[in-house]
């Protein structure tokens, strides 16, 4: 044998014996979980701390920007994410072109339409300023609550994609203002009623039953406030991600659900 050869006959034994301390290192690393602010972010925690005892570690990321966590999953910097319902997820995938799975569900999030200025939503005035989220799934929501509470009509059949322009009547001349959905709560102060999703409206002090009408009150919405993981295409059969979502979806996790949010957050399982 050559020395050359003995040379590469070491170098490969090296190779191959490093092998196992790069596949252990790659398992060390935690799974990154993209979430919005707020009280998601709790759950998702919970789940990590128990996740960990079983030799999951899973690291919470956090985002302001409800753009952030789905551009983030695409781009690989977080491996799941869960903030969003399955047809925001299709909606943004689709202008995007991302390549994402919608994977298990996890929690309820109904929203309510509030107000600190009047108990009904037939105390609104002719003229008054409401508020709806600024994206258009949830404008939809907002738009089908809003006339579930008798402030305005929608064209027949636009339902759950309904925008501004498929407003039919509207007799007390509302002004509607497109907002933010985090920044709806404070509106509050400047409008005499705003769509306000539970995550939100929890982190406001607002609580669900205080709400002029809540979603629950409308059967066809639930599909819009039903949450839902979301991975990669090409990483949605990862043992490692479905380990940490069945772990979320336990008995033990629902419960610390029940107990913390008290029915403005409930679990989809």
């Amino acid at each position: 044998m050559t020395i050359a050869s003995r040379f590469l006959g070491i170098a490969l034994s090296a190779i191959v014996l490093s092998f196992p301390a790069i596949q252990a290192q790659a398992a060390d690393k935690p799974l990154k979980i993209g979430v919005s602010a707020g009280p998601y972010g709790d759950i998702l925690r919970e789940a990590a701390r128990l996740s960990e005892k079983e030799g999951l570690k899973a690291e919470i990321v956090e985002f302001t920007d409800w753009n952030q966590p789905n551009a983030a999953l695409q781009a690989g910097d977080i491996d799941l994410n869960n903030f969003q319902h399955r047809f925001y997820l299709a909606n943004q995938s689709k202008a995007r072109g991302y390549k994402l799975a919608a994977l298990d569900e996890s929690i309820l999030v109904p929203a309510g339409i509030f107000s600190k200025k009047y108990k009904k939503a037939s105390e609104i005035p002719d003229g008054a300023k409401i508020a709806i989220p600024n994206d258009p799934t949830n404008a939809a929501r907002a738009l089908l609550l809003f006339e579930k509470a008798g402030v305005l009509k929608l064209k027949p059949n636009t339902g759950l994609s309904a925008t501004i322009l498929d407003i039919a009547e509207n007799p007390r001349k509302l002004q509607i203002a497109e907002i933010d959905a985090a920044q709806l709560p404070r509106s509050l102060d400047d409008v005499s009623a705003a769509f306000v999703s539970s995550n939100y409206a929890y982190l406001a002090g607002l609580p669900l039953n205080t709400a002029l009408i809540a979603e629950t009150e409308v059967a066809e919405a639930k599909p819009y406030f039903t949450l839902i993981f979301a991975a990669r295409e090409d990483r949605k059969d990862e043992a490692a991600l479905k380990k940490f979502i069945a772990i979320y979806r336990s008995q033990p996790v629902k419960d610390f659900i029940l107990a913390k949010f008290k029915g403005s957050i409930l679990p989809a399982w």
